[in-house]
């Protein structure tokens, strides 16, 4: 039986759980997940744990913050003034779309409302996952070689 390597098409289930339990990702209620390995579309350590992996095959791994979506860095919770939302209705635990400042250049992105303190808001931009330690439960259903792909 083909062991996933390098280039290979595979087809993978897939539930991703935090260290209390929760599922923060699960291919169960869709179809399952069918990528290159080496293109990028998931977690370099995701990648690592299926090289090798037969069809049917399924493994556990844990993937610690530096290798999942980094720590929580502190310096990227930051508060703002309620005026800059407008008229926009916000709540805490909305998620918004907000230009940052980093290194010089703006970026646009996604930014959780901690909370609201008078004309005073608290946004985090860290990656939700960050500062988590992720655990998946991986199950190869297909190997295609590379070549075949091609083809």
């Amino acid at each position: 039986m083909r062991k996933a390597q390098e280039n290979d098409q595979v087809t993978i289930q897939y539930e991703g759980r935090l260290a209390s339990g929760e599922v923060f990702e699960s291919s169960s209620n869709t179809a399952p997940m069918t990528f290159r390995i080496g293109e990028q579309m998931i977690l370099p350590s995701l990648e690592r744990a299926i090289l090798g992996m037969t069809a049917g095959q399924t493994r556990t791994i844990s993937i610690p913050p530096d290798e999942g979506y980094g720590p929580h860095l502190d310096e990227l919770e930051i508060t703002v003034r309620r005026a800059s939302f407008g008229d926009q209705e916000i709540k805490p635990g909305m998620v918004l779309a907000m230009n940052m400042e980093r290194d010089g250049q703006t970026h646009r992105l996604p930014a959780l409302v901690k909370e609201i303190e008078g004309e005073q808001v608290r946004v985090d931009f860290n990656h939700p996952l960050a500062g988590e330690e992720l655990f998946y439960t991986i199950t190869v259903q297909e190997v295609t070689p590379a070549e075949e792909k091609e083809q």
